[in-house]
């Protein structure tokens, strides 16, 4: 089928590639010519495992292509995917004028029968909103099709390849038909298509995310009531997510959530609810308590170190809001950061993928390590915000010999107690006792 997607952020690049990965010949089309010659050089603005192989895999094979046309790329195509942003508003409302934008210049070049798929993520209404933009224009015939995205950023390519379920919301057997051809071959092993009407595609998006958001507020406040109860939040965890009815995932408490969707999610979902007359005071209650687990480490570092901490230096690991991305966004690093030098103390920093990100956001007022031991060089503590695979086994006698006290606030959890203890550390962990040396 031929495809073209607009919009090359990451939502739209990866789902563009990994259409071209399932034989479909896709255009994917952004007005920064800038970033589409980067990409004609395989050169990928955003780090996700396996995207740039796959880009330049289908590249060199013909199905993918990139391009500033877009009435080009409509003309040749059957399906035209909208994946632009949907910044957050003061208000908490999404802005859909990038959305609005890219349907008025497809209905302006449209030559026949389309299905217009919006893939960002919008509010409730959209659907009619881009018809509404698009009935005056144009004289043919087309579909809006709301199809939420459900990846995982660090898993983008699994989960659409292979994902849980594909959500489709349309008004025609057409459109219908049309994204059964195009979703069938990555449902192979079982996963559901689920068919319904555009307003509940849109909502099944933040609903989704809504909940997810929930479980992390929700096992943060436990952590901290284990914390002031003397439990330890990992057997808690462990001994509810056996419920079946409850399960396992999302229930891993640290410095709470960030990145481009559930903080933006959240607030849309405040502001539909306050839109339709009704308050949501669940999600004001997430949103409020992941804004105070960000701050939690640095609550912890005053209460060691006390409320002036000019001369003292702290090192920082992870800085993207989850591991296998270099995406800052909401970052729990960003305010953790910001309340130290608050406090007027030195940081460093290091991450695997996010030290440039980093860097236009702080400028020199950190320092930036490529290698992580050598944040710790006369460090008074560690901070671990971002759970990387690399931090979990590394040396201990190492860090302790390079920083000036051997003290860790691991935001995380992810040293046990025991071993802490073993190799003489203090360690503050999230909804568990201290570890102090004997």
């Amino acid at each position: 089928m031929k495809l073209c997607v607009v919009g090359t952020g990451y939502v739209g690049l990866v789902a563009g590639t990994c259409f071209a990965e399932g034989g479909n010949d896709v255009m994917c089309v952004d007005n920064v010519a800038a970033k589409i010659e980067a990409l004609r050089r395989g050169e990928v603005p955003i780090y996700e495992p396996g995207l740039e192989e796959l880009i330049r895999r289908n590249v060199a094979e013909g199905r993918l292509a990139f391009t500033t046309d877009l009435p080009d790329a409509v003309r040749k195509s059957r399906v035209c995917f909208v994946a632009v942003g949907t910044p957050e508003r003061e208000d908490g409302s999404a802005n859909l004028s990038a959305v609005l934008a890219v349907a008025r210049g497809i209905a302006e070049t449209m030559d026949g029968h389309r299905v217009v798929v919006t893939k960002s993520t919008v509010p409730v209404g959209t659907h009619l909103k881009i018809r509404h933009e698009m009935e005056p224009i144009t004289k043919h015939p087309f579909d809006v099709v709301s199809n939420p995205e459900f990846m995982k950023e660090g898993a983008a390519i699994e989960d659409f390849l292979k994902p849980d379920r594909v959500v489709i919301g349309a008004a025609s057997p057409e459109a219908f038909k049309v994204m059964r051809e195009l979703y069938e071959p990555f449902v192979r092993t079982g996963a559901p298509i689920l068919e319904m009407d555009n307003a509940s595609a849109e909502m099944t998006k933040y609903a989704a995310n809504a909940l997810l958001a929930t479980r992390i507020s929700f096992m943060n406040e436990i952590a901290n009531l284990c914390e002031r109860v003397g439990a330890d939040v990992d057997y808690v965890r462990r001994g509810i997510g056996y419920d079946r009815r409850i399960g396992h995932h999302f229930l891993f408490p640290g410095v709470g959530y960030g990145g481009s969707c559930f903080p933006k999610d959240v607030q849309a979902v405040i502001h539909t609810a306050h839109e339709n007359g009704m308050m949501f005071p669940l999600l004001n209650a997430v949103e409020e308590v992941n804004d105070a687990q960000k701050r939690r480490l640095v609550e912890k570092i005053v209460t060691e170190f006390g409320t002036d901490l000019r001369g003292k230096r702290f090192a920082i690991w992870g800085l993207a809001f989850k591991p296998r991305t270099d995406d800052m966004r909401e970052a729990p690093a960003l305010t953790v950061i910001n309340g130290l030098l608050d406090h007027g103390a030195e940081v460093a920093v290091h991450d695997p993928e996010a030290l440039t990100q980093a860097r236009s956001v702080f400028g020199d007022r950190v320092t930036y390590h490529r290698v992580n031991y050598e944040a710790l060089a006369g460090a008074d503590a560690l901070l671990i915000v971002t759970e990387w695979s690399e931090f979990r086994r590394p040396d201990f006698d190492r860090m302790k010999s390079l920083l000036k006290r051997p003290i860790i606030f691991d935001g995380r959890n992810i040293y046990e107690p025991e071993v802490m203890r073993e190799h003489g550390f203090t360690y503050f962990p999230i909804g568990r006792v201290v570890v102090r040396p004997s």
